[in-house]
């Protein structure tokens, strides 16, 4: 196995862990991200509960995609999610640092993107 392929696999297996990790907890309605979303939205709480668990399902499906096919578009949404929901901290109040140290949920999904290779055309986007 080339290195390539064996720190595609770590990132794989990163990426789909924290994908699959945060998934649940939205899954279970974790208070404080309810919270965000009422605040950001401006939703009522049931909306808010809704929407985390449509969020915590797709975050799942993200996580058992990279994990067993890699497509880079699903590599690039898993990238710009990472880097919202990280930035979230900030609007929400959070300090910068609870920013800084979610880094590389943006920054792991978009190496195994660069690893895969960066598509050339719109089709090789969903390959």
């Amino acid at each position: 196995m080339r290195d390539s392929s064996r720190v595609a696999w770590i990132l794989r297996i990163g990426v789909a862990g924290e994908f699959f990790g945060h998934g649940l907890l939205a899954v279970q309605g974790k208070a404080t991200w309810i919270g965000w979303i009422e605040q950001i939205l401006h939703v009522d709480t049931s909306t808010a509960t809704t929407l985390l668990t449509l969020i915590g399902i797709s975050d799942i499906l993200v996580a058992a995609c990279v994990l067993f096919l890699p497509i880079p578009a699903i590599l690039l949404w898993a990238a710009v999610w990472g880097f919202w929901t990280a930035l979230l901290r900030l609007i929400v109040g959070e300090p910068i640092w609870d920013f800084v140290e979610r880094w590389t949920n943006w920054g792991a999904p978009l190496a195994l993107l660069l690893i895969i290779g960066w598509p050339k055309n719109w089709k090789d986007w969903f390959r």
